[in-house]
């Protein structure tokens, strides 16, 4: 949550970081103006975001998630992340199993060998991966002549079952069935590489604004600002209640407020994006720090213990990437549905 910081000394001191402050206001309307025409310019999405997926994982998802029309790699991926956390040996109470969570039945009959070893094995993502592509392409041929998007339809199929997408020509209408399509679709928002711009975030300047207010604090473990710790923050404290203040709530640690929207490039990051570092460059899961980027290669955060919140630059060796955080984002992690 952020002790991992401590090797980073760049500390923004008395000058410079006044004139940082003075410049925030100037940061964040000049460059909001000149984003508000980006809103409407984005690209369909092409592949995976750099870093969105686990290395180990991201071939797989890369060439199963192009299995067939109705899933892409972000969809399949989004898929994932949400049943596992990308957790090969994850098992609910319902007796679903591995990274895709079959329930043993639909995985004696839909289970494929993705790798073609011999056997297929629910616990081995080189298995469990292709499968659940399998599985979701599947349904899609079942629902093809169903009216709609085909992934919305492919998705409803999922959740409620495909007689109930043909019955209801469409999308039925379960609040638990189109929750899933939203939460689904919106979630692979954050695994896509867009070719386009990403809109920029209307409470961005907001949650600047929170963070900006507790420059100069001493940071804590596991502090979330509450009056017995102090008014205090750890990295991912702050960025949560920052957010909090304009009514998005995130996630309580960094690696899961990773994929709460889509991931700007390091040259199209806008004040109020969340700017991450990671052990491994190739694995989001291993995120150990976060801030809230304010424009200049800078961010606000709170860096380690026997510091305060400060300014720091964001160019670092573990920079792994940042994330333009969005209301319907943060409500599609599975922490948010897990709440």
């Amino acid at each position: 949550m952020g002790e991992g910081w401590g090797v980073r000394k760049f500390w923004v001191a008395g000058g410079l970081g006044t004139g940082l402050v003075l410049l925030l206001g100037l940061l964040v309307i000049g460059t909001y103006v000149a984003a508000a025409g980006l809103a409407g310019a984005g690209g369909r999405a092409l592949g995976l975001a750099k870093g969105a997926v686990p290395a180990a994982y991201q071939d797989l998802v890369q060439k199963w998630g192009t299995l067939c029309p109705a899933i892409s790699p972000a969809l399949l991926a989004a898929q994932l992340y949400q049943e596992s956390g990308w957790n090969p040996k994850a098992q609910s109470p319902a007796a679903a199993q591995g990274m895709a969570q079959f329930i043993p039945g639909t995985w004696q009959t839909h289970g494929i060998d993705g790798n073609g070893d011999g056997k297929k094995d629910v616990w081995d993502p080189e298995d469990a991966i292709p499968s659940a592509a399998s599985y979701d392409c599947e349904l899609a041929s079942y629902v093809k002549k169903a009216p709609g998007d085909a992934t919305h339809n492919m998705l409803a199929a999922y959740n409620a079952g495909a007689y109930r997408v043909i019955q209801y020509n469409g999308v039925p209408p379960y609040r638990e069935t189109q929750n899933y399509v939203k939460t689904i679709t919106t979630l692979a928002k954050s695994f896509e590489a867009p070719r386009g711009p990403v809109a920029p975030s209307r409470q961005a300047a907001g949650a600047i604004y929170y963070a900006q207010d507790k420059l100069g604090r001493p940071y804590l473990w596991g502090g979330t600002g509450t009056a017995a710790q102090g008014g205090r923050f750890d990295c991912s404290g702050l960025t949560k209640a920052a957010y909090h203040s304009v009514g998005i709530e995130l996630p309580r640690v960094a690696n899961d407020q990773w994929n709460a929207g889509p991931h700007p490039k390091r040259s199209e990051l806008l004040p109020g994006d969340l700017v991450f570092f990671a052990y491994d460059l190739n694995d989001p899961r291993s995120i150990h720090h976060v801030g809230i980027y304010v424009g200049g290669g800078y961010m606000i955060n709170a860096p380690y213990t026997g510091a305060v919140i400060r300014f720091d630059k964001i160019d670092t060796p573990d920079y792994i990437g940042a994330t333009r955080v969005t209301s319907d984002g943060a409500k599609a992690l599975p922490a948010a549905n897990a709440a």
